[in-house]
């Protein structure tokens, strides 16, 4: 496996993509989640933001967001709340409810990681670290230049 090609890479990381999104699939199914308010519920766990600002992450417009925030808000899982400094401002947040469900979720998961990288050296973590550090930012970079 030292000598993986970049198609052999590029496989093996698609496969990852593919097991993680089957996995996300049963969490979104138990939780009547679309595949889109999966992805926004991540986005707002990552960093606080703005509906405009979800709306430009998750390439829909004004209405459609507000669709997803209104289901999210409905499952109990976000909340919108006006900035008191600027009330026209509104920035969503994470009910501790929605990251307890996923933590109790995602926890066998994250076992699981644990186990397979624990059998990993130190240097062999830090290749696996930058190879998706990499990874991340190229892929983040072509998608900006497709959507431009």
């Amino acid at each position: 496996m030292s000598d993986a090609t970049d198609y052999e890479l590029s496989m093996m990381l698609r496969a990852l993509v593919m097991e993680s999104n089957r996995f996300l699939e049963i969490f979104s199914a138990a939780h009547e989640l679309h595949p889109t308010d999966m992805t926004a519920l991540n986005l707002i766990m990552t960093a606080p933001m703005t509906p405009g600002t979800l709306a430009k992450a998750l390439n829909l417009s004004a209405s459609a967001t507000t669709s997803v925030l209104d289901r999210l808000e409905r499952a109990g899982h976000v909340v919108r709340d006006r900035d008191p400094g600027d009330r026209r401002r509104v920035e969503l947040r994470v009910l501790d409810t929605a990251t307890e469900l996923a933590s109790t979720f995602f926890q066998p998961l994250a076992r699981g990681y644990a186990a397979a990288w624990g059998r990993m050296s130190a240097e062999e973590r830090q290749v696996v670290a930058r190879f998706l550090a990499a990874t991340i930012e190229a892929t983040a970079r072509v998608r900006e230049e497709v959507v431009s």
